[in-house]
């Protein structure tokens, strides 16, 4: 699949596990990759960096595999609900750290028009969000391009 502003194919990624079983040699039971979960998630971490520990320090291949439920789905349970969606947060703040540089490098265009783009995703997740109401119907993201210029 080609990605959304430029005319590449996108980046590989690894392959998820055939069988969706606990691997025998894992020595993590259930209840201590939960643990571990909600200690991160308590801690401000997105679902996608959770498992990206789990795998990376603790040796887990997917939260599913050990537990039988979906990373998210476990958090929701437990009553961690996050203020945006994780894609939408790393745009925003992506959009952010944006405009910090751009406060300092005017006259830098080409991050310009970069932020235009990462403002044009905003706007297209936005809209998605709000019509599955995910999103309040009011909400709304201030564009910063037109402040810059």
């Amino acid at each position: 699949m080609a990605r959304m502003h430029i005319r590449r194919k996108g980046k590989s990624h690894s392959k998820r596990p055939v069988v969706m079983k606990k691997p025998e040699w894992l020595t993590l039971s259930k209840e201590e990759v939960e643990e571990i979960a909600l200690k991160l998630a308590k801690e401000g971490k997105y679902p996608s960096e959770i498992g990206r520990i789990l795998r990376d320090q603790y040796g887990v291949p997917t939260f599913k595999q050990v537990t039988g439920k979906k990373l998210s789905k476990f958090l929701k349970e437990k009553g961690i609900v996050y203020e945006y969606p994780e894609d939408l947060a790393r745009l925003i703040e992506k959009a952010k750290n944006l405009t910090k540089h751009l406060k300092v490098h005017r006259k830098d265009y080409r991050n310009k028009h970069s932020l235009e783009l990462i403002e044009a995703k905003i706007h297209r997740l936005s809209k998605y969000y709000k019509r599955m109401g995910i999103l309040p119907p009011n909400w709304r993201y201030r564009t910063v391009v037109a402040k810059i210029e």
